[in-house]
């Protein structure tokens, strides 16, 4: 088997895969409708990436590699179906290449993108393969393939690809519901994580900080589990000392009753004390060099769209923030750390993903934009799905604990807002749809107003 194509190719996991064949020695081409910032790396790479979809693009293809977000009737999709050819779903290939080797794969309703990239920073030194969530400035790339046995994945729970895996080593930063278009309810959630714990064949490291995973794992083989926590300090890895000073966050470390070190990172919130603590602990399982791993701890500025800060005039107090943030913990969890080291009226530009999660999760944001001082609310980013979930965006702020929420329909009238600003403001956009484009449109706007 020599040509693969990717149906989607410049979506973040697709890409990171497609990457990987190339090094692997097979021909990989691909096809998506809109060009990302990860096509001209792809191109540079000897990749062709079509703009359009056609049956003929995948004629003589060994295998073709979908996501599950990819319909049935896709023409390219179609034609292998018709002529024979394999079709693979994205997650299923991301396994087959993980299983073979040592693997470490990190799940969770949310942290799993910073958890992984983590992971694959302080681990660099022992050149894993890399296949994350996000562009890690590390490497300048969402994937990397390594000449070591380790093999650091991001691993997907929405459409329980994750359950093809069956990884050496395994983190699970929380369970929570999300996805209930696939999933239905909290108990199948359960269950979908339940068997990623019996498939992990070694060891999982499980946040003990999440009641729902606690209660999860409370009939499991008290070997394979391995839990950490910065509030119960019976915890096998616990944190504890928790100083913030300066933008940068110091604790230390206990594993197993002994002390494992002070540490410090500069990624604001207890939520990523808490994804740092299974990456400690692997990384010390590992061998990885101490120095090195404090340092790229402290280095470790987050992966791309995760507190990423486009702008920043110290003299204005003036700060543009580009954030994934987009369920209501993830969001309730990105403010406080935001709290924690701005200073300034904190404004959020919020745009809502996908109509069945804002449905479903509805009475779950009644409380997560608490600390802001300002909320706008930009109309709910589709993903794709069709406007039959009976919920408007006006429904959304109306639940809004905040006293000052303001729905705008128009992403011109927030280019407007920040660039009027006076002063002594940090904006954060918030949502995984395509309101990063708006953060950096605005953020560029800012920055030749003040060259």
């Amino acid at each position: 088997m020599k040509k693969i194509y990717f149906i989607g190719i410049n979506g973040i996991g697709m890409s990171g895969l497609a990457k990987i064949m190339k090094t692997k020695g097979y021909e990989v081409t691909g096809a998506d409708l809109n060009r990302g910032y990860v096509t001209e790396e792809l191109e540079n790479m000897g990749i062709t990436v079509y703009n359009t979809h056609e049956g003929e693009h995948v004629k003589g293809c060994d295998m073709v590699i979908a996501s599950s977000a990819i319909k049935h009737d896709n023409p390219e999709y179609k034609y292998a179906m018709d002529n024979g050819i394999k079709i693979v779903k994205r997650g299923e290939l991301l396994a087959m290449l993980l299983n073979d080797e040592t693997g470490i794969a990190v799940a969770g309703t949310h942290g799993k993108t910073t958890t992984s990239s983590m992971m694959s920073s302080v681990m660099l030194n022992l050149d894993p393969t890399i296949v994350v969530g996000g562009i890690l400035p590390e490497i300048g790339s969402n994937a990397k393939p390594g000449k070591s046995e380790y093999f650091v994945a991001e691993a997907d729970e929405s459409d329980n690809s994750f359950l093809y895996m069956n990884p050496s080593y395994a983190v699970i930063t929380n369970v929570e519901e999300d996805h209930l278009d696939t999933h239905g309810c909290l108990a199948n959630i359960n269950k979908s994580f339940s068997q990623f714990i019996d498939q992990t064949k070694n060891e999982v490291a499980v946040c003990i900080d999440c009641e729902n995973l606690k209660k999860l794992i409370e009939k499991k083989e008290k070997e394979k589990i391995v839990t950490y926590s910065i509030i119960d300090k019976e915890a096998d890895i616990f944190a504890h000392d928790i100083q913030v000073e300066n933008g940068k966050t110091s604790y230390n470390v206990v594993i197993r009753g002994e002390n494992a070190g002070r540490y410090t990172i500069s990624i604001p919130g207890y939520h990523n004390i808490l994804n740092s603590l299974p990456v400690i602990y692997y990384a010390k399982k590992f061998g990885v060099d101490e120095e090195f791993l404090k340092k790229a701890l402290e280095n470790f500025k987050g992966s791309k769209r995760r507190y990423d800060i486009l702008y920043c005039n110290e003299d204005k107090g003036i700060k543009i923030i580009d954030d994934y943030a987009h369920h209501p913990t993830e969001i309730k969890a990105t403010l406080q750390g935001a709290k924690s080291i701005e200073h300034e009226k904190l404004t959020i530009i919020f745009q809502p993903h996908r109509y069945s999660r804002v449905k479903f999760l509805l009475q779950n944001f009644t409380d997560a934009f608490e600390g802001a001082e300002e909320v706008l609310i930009l109309p709910i980013y589709s993903a794709g799905e069709k406007d039959e979930f009976g919920v408007t965006v006006e429904d959304l702020g109306n639940v809004l604990k905040n006293e000052k929420v303001i729905i705008e329909k128009n992403s011109e009238k927030i280019d407007e807002r920040v660039l009027n600003c006076q002063g002594h403001e940090v904006f954060m956009f918030m949502g995984a749809g395509d309101i990063s484009k708006v953060a950096h449109r605005i953020a560029d706007k800012l920055e030749g107003k003040n060259r």
